[in-house]
């Protein structure tokens, strides 16, 4: 069951990994609710000195009006459908960039179940932002304590044909339980030089510059071949941020050689613990006319902390 979780999960679109790797944040699929596991591969029937493995634990059964919303439904302009089953506790909502803790059941409309935290028995825990479209909706209208169930349309959910291998298709059902969420963290500040690198800033050959803004420890430098965990943040040059594990709350881990040249130049130049800004030029970014649906054009600024690297 735990390989399901990754299903609803969006990936987030962390600019690193989604520039010169062959995609991927996240940076950017939809997450949790996961899907069922896999029929499990059938076995040989155990010898009586062994004992036989546990049962599958069953699939809760379907709502009665699982095959559409009945009349007492409420719509929104996207389709989503939704019912409170019980009231929550106060009137705050979570917001797109919080994190929500949750129990949910999901069926498709025959009725079958194809997932559930219940039957895991472990509440999942995600960005609201970083989930299926029709989730991300109900959630922001959700207060702490209430359950609702959602009639979720394909084009908010998986499409009527999913292209991702295992996602059900069509119109999914599921009930939802709010047990909390957690605002995300406030953006950092947008550099005051982040137009263009000043002149104190250092420059390689390739037209990167860089500045040091907290020293690192230790000598060694990742490779080209290293793994780095970072914390990082991009902003455009007119101030506008496009991308930050920061407010996700959560660092970032690839290799080194499958995101954007500047990146993959400008953090073999720190050391562990360090914190640098670089300007990175379009042609080490997505470029003046990016072909990746989504990417930032021209010159990026980003503040990277080199957490650890292996």
């Amino acid at each position: 069951m735990k390989r399901c979780a990754a299903l609803l999960v969006v990936m987030l679109a962390v600019p690193l990994a989604a520039c010169d790797q062959k995609p991927s944040p996240q940076p950017v699929a939809e997450s949790p609710p996961p899907t069922a596991s896999a029929p499990a591969e059938p076995t040989a029937a155990p010898t009586p000195a062994e004992p036989a493995p546990p049962a599958e634990p069953a699939g809760l059964p379907a709502p009665p009006d699982v095959a559409a919303p009945p009349a007492d439904a409420q719509k929104t302009t996207s389709g989503l459908a939704f019912k409170v089953l019980t009231p929550g506790k106060d009137k705050a909502h979570p917001g797109p960039d919080d994190k929500v803790t949750v129990h949910y059941t999901g069926w498709t409309t025959d009725g079958k179940m194809f997932d559930s935290s219940i039957v895991r028995n472990e509440p999942a825990t995600f960005p609201v932002g970083g989930v299926i479209k029709g989730w991300t909706e109900a959630l922001q209208l959700m207060s702490k304590g209430e359950k609702r169930r959602l009639w979720i349309p394909g084009d908010l959910a998986y499409g009527d044909r999913p292209t991702r291998p295992g996602a059900p298709a069509g119109m999914l059902v599921f009930d939802v339980e709010l047990l909390d969420f957690a605002p995300a963290p406030k953006p950092p500040p947008v550099p005051k030089d982040v137009k263009a690198a000043p002149k104190t800033a250092k420059k390689t050959t390739s037209g990167l510059a860089y500045q040091v803004l907290q020293k690192g420890t230790g000598t060694e430098h990742p490779k080209p071949t290293s793994r780095v965990t970072v914390h990082y943040t991009g902003w455009t040059t007119d101030g506008k941020m496009f991308d930050s594990s920061i407010v996700r709350d959560e660092p970032a881990t690839f290799p080194l050689g499958g995101v954007i040249k500047g990146w993959t130049e400008g953090v073999q130049l720190m050391v562990k613990g360090e914190k640098a800004r670089f300007w990175i030029p379009a042609e080490l970014a997505y470029g003046e006319k990016p072909t990746r649906p989504g990417a930032p054009a021209g010159l990026l600024v980003f503040d990277i902390e080199l957490i650890d690297f292996r």
